[in-house]
């Protein structure tokens, strides 16, 4: 297997556009999230449930806090050290997971290794994290219509659900299209958050001391434990940061550095320190510090308009996101074979899941109905996030020291570093569990359970196949006995094996009931290795093995699509197999499994697996294989 590449980047990807262009892109994508968080951030840390009145103390502490968690944790953790952990240019915690040594992941052992564990339950975090931050950020822009006035209180939960629904129904076109459509909004929005946010620090420059962590400390010291209760709702303005790593693949490492510097911290720091001045002014502005910073009217119903384009926008992170991470976990065999389509010509990152898509959509609009204010779906957001954030530490710690090189002297006082701030958020936002925080952790267990089965699955039906092997030199000698009496007809005959040694049962099957064999026969095994994508010089091997006898291995990264067909074509085309491209037969296992309470798995287990198996995307479809070329072979596996 190849090792890792931890910065070559792919032809075709994102972060070689043009870097004007890609930041643009990049800030319709990957900034939505955190960007449209000065909407409910502040106001849930003022709320009066909290018992935190708006004073000047008060108010400098909670814009330190804000302020240093942007800088510790976005700007310092994510921006300058885990976008240093890329996979061949893609992120995320899978692709972290992947630059993993194999010995800590237990690869090919129905158990998890440790590091697996927690890479697969950071990703399940992410998806619960993922149904929420459409729902709030939709739903917190739609409210300001309240704002404005009470006779349009009524339409919130329609017109967010409308919105939501038009939001997904869109994903169709690509985060490329819809990076350019909504690029040019997210730099509106952010010089129009940040001018607003101008205007009224120039009426109370106070605030800026802020600046000062000694204005946090004191926050502390003051509140007590109490002040946890409140970092609860100080981790609203970074949960974006996850899903800024995750989108990585999309545009690249540059282009979302620029971003941040250049736009995304100016308008977001200088927005937080206007609500806090405006505050500082007018404490009743607490109910809604964001909508506070424009008179009542039309001004309100503008800025609403612009809010809520930016809150779709900011569901993109996480959609994305999403897609990329499915298709990570459906390559490295933790998910099930799915569809997956490919959006764009240009940039090989940028896709669209369907099941993934449409699965968001209901769980975002059945979040809203059930909640119905964005101040309680605060309450369930952040867990999520901050999970994920305190496993991503853990693994980045890991492939800094086993796999980038680095000293413990530099990797371990960074690991101390973060922990400190991501336990400290999580913990803050435990107190949330009985409020709704509760949600995202049964999304996550439920698909960490799903994928922890599919990978144990996955690999005791490897073992039983591998029983049912038969050594490749024994095999050649029962053909070489028999090839008097065994018919060779015209034509190619394909076989799909995930074991790259030995004969495949399929061929056995196929020898033994047809009592004939084509004239060519190739032994056919995928392998996804543990980068984003293989050159195409190195994406197909062909082994002679005797006589029009070949052995072919496909290799493909987890990032990358795997149509048969096509290279196979180009392998013939290039010399390194003499067949007749469009005379192929694939043959294909078709397994059935069977549930008992004798199982290694548990009835259970294998039942959920079975109907994993069940339900999973045909091998024919996924491989692109032509309909009328394919028989499938029914297997009856006992796990």
């Amino acid at each position: 297997m190849h090792e890792p590449a931890t910065s070559a980047r792919a032809d075709g990807d994102a972060s070689q556009l043009p870097d004007v262009r890609a930041t643009v892109l990049a800030l319709g994508v990957v900034f939505g999230d955190i960007g449209t968080s000065p909407l409910y951030a502040l106001k849930e840390c003022v709320q009066p449930a909290h018992g935190v009145a708006a004073t000047p103390d008060n108010v400098l502490g909670i814009l330190s806090l804000v302020f240093w968690a942007l800088i510790l944790v976005v700007t310092v953790k994510y921006l300058t050290f885990i976008l240093r952990a890329d996979n061949g240019g893609e992120g995320g915690i899978l692709a972290l997971l992947a630059l993993v040594p194999e010995r800590l992941r237990a690869v090919g052992s129905p158990r998890l290794g440790w590091a697996a564990a927690l890479g697969l339950f950071g990703a399940a975090l992410l998806y619960g994290d993922g149904v929420i931050t459409p729902a709030i950020s939709v739903l917190s822009a739609v409210e300001g219509l309240a704002v404005a006035t009470e006779a349009l209180a009524h339409a919130v939960l329609p017109v967010t659900c409308v919105v939501l629904l038009a939001l997904f129904a869109v994903q169709r076109g690509g985060t490329a299209g819809v990076g350019r459509v909504f690029g040019p909004i997210m730099v509106t929005w952010f010089v129009a958050i940040g001018g607003l946010g101008t205007y009224h620090l120039a009426r109370n420059p106070v605030v800026l001391g802020a600046v000062s962590p000694a204005h946090a400390i004191r926050f502390f010291h003051d509140h007590g434990l109490h002040g946890l209760v409140i970092l609860g709702s100080v981790v609203l303005a970074i949960t974006g940061a996850e899903a800024l790593y995750a989108d990585m693949g999309h545009f690249g490492r540059r282009p979302i550095r620029l971003g941040w510097y250049c736009l995304a911290l100016p308008g977001l720091v200088l927005n937080y320190f206007g609500q806090g001045a405006n505050l500082l002014l007018h404490p009743d502005a607490a109910a809604n510090p964001f909508f506070a910073l424009v008179p009542r009217g039309p001004a309100t119903y503008a800025l609403v308009a612009l809010a809520t384009t930016a809150t779709v926008i900011a569901s993109q992170a996480l959609i994305s996101g999403a897609f990329s991470l499915t298709r990570q976990a459906v390559q490295l065999g933790y998910l099930p074979r799915m569809q997956i389509l490919h959006t764009s010509r240009e940039t090989a990152g940028q896709i669209y899941v369907p099941a993934v898509n449409w699965a968001l959509a209901v769980g975002c609009i059945a979040l809203v109905l059930l909640f119905r204010e964005s101040s309680g779906l605060a309450a369930a957001y952040g867990v999520a996030v901050t999970g994920s954030m305190t496993i991503t530490s853990v693994l980045f710690y890991v492939v800094a020291r086993h796999t980038l090189g680095w000293p413990r002297s530099l990797a371990l006082p960074l690991l101390v570093l973060f922990l400190g701030v991501d336990l400290l958020f999580l913990g803050a936002n435990l107190f949330k569990l009985l409020e709704g925080g509760y949600i995202p952790l049964l999304i996550a267990a439920a698909l960490f359970t799903a994928m922890a089965v599919w990978k144990r699955g996955r690999a005791l039906m490897a073992a039983a196949f591998r029983d049912l092997m038969i050594p490749l030199p024994q095999f050649e000698r029962r053909l070489h006995r028999a090839s008097d009496r065994l018919p060779r007809v015209p034509g190619t005959a394909v076989f799909l094996t995930s074991n790259s040694e030995d004969t495949p049962p399929m061929l056995a099957h196929h020898v033994r009931h047809n009592k004939a064999l084509q004239r060519h026969v190739v032994l056919l095994t995928v392998i996804t290795e543990r980068v984003p994508r293989v050159p195409p010089a190195q994406r197909v091997h062909v082994t002679e093995l005797g006589p029009r006898f070949y052995r072919i291995l496909v290799h493909s990264g987890f990032m990358q699509g795997t149509s048969l067909p096509t290279l196979l074509r180009r392998a013939v085309g290039s010399g390194l197999l003499a067949v007749d491209p469009d005379d192929l037969t694939y043959y294909l296992g078709r397994e059935n499994i069977l549930a008992t309470e004798a199982g290694r798995m548990g009835r259970w287990t294998e039942g959920l697996f079975a109907f994993m198996m069940r339900n999973a995307r045909s091998a024919a479809a996924y491989f692109d294989l032509p309909a009328d070329q394919v028989v499938e072979l029914g297997l009856q596996i006992d796990l």
